[in-house]
């Protein structure tokens, strides 16, 4: 058995599964079946996070954004990466050359920096960045 696939991974992955997506849930569910199982490796920056915890924080569910951290923080075969000075200048360089806006351009970044060999998302508009295979979730799982 050869080593796994090592994937990026977007922060709306996690919201499909947590809050059982009626479109996304049942594939989320799959990917992250994958990755639980050491089938894939999977690499996410830390902003994830941000954005993950901040829905129930807005909705003041602290209890259940502290479940979903520790769902996160403790989920197998997942690594959550800060960024640095090599983060910063990949994440430039893709704002610049595809107008993403911050927060994804460091996820993206932080995946090519991370070694992930696809970035997994559904932001359709991704898709045009030629650095890192990016596949949408329906078609990747």
């Amino acid at each position: 058995m050869g080593r796994p696939l090592i994937i990026g991974l977007d922060s709306a992955l996690w919201i499909y599964l947590f809050e059982d997506n009626p479109d996304f849930g049942d594939s989320a569910e799959k990917l992250f079946r994958l990755i639980k199982t050491g089938e894939i490796d999977a690499e996410m920056s830390v902003i994830g996070l941000i954005e993950i915890l901040t829905g129930p924080k807005r909705r003041g569910q602290m209890v259940l954004a502290a479940r979903y951290r520790e769902k996160i923080s403790h989920f197998p075969h997942v690594q959550i990466l800060g960024f640095d000075e090599g983060v910063v200048e990949i994440a430039s360089n893709l704002r610049a050359s595809y107008r993403l806006q911050t927060p994804d351009a460091i996820h993206v970044a932080t995946a090519i920096v991370a070694g992930a060999e696809v970035f997994v998302t559904n932001d359709r508009g991704l898709r045009k960045i030629k650095e890192i295979p990016v596949k949408l979730l329906q078609d990747f799982v």
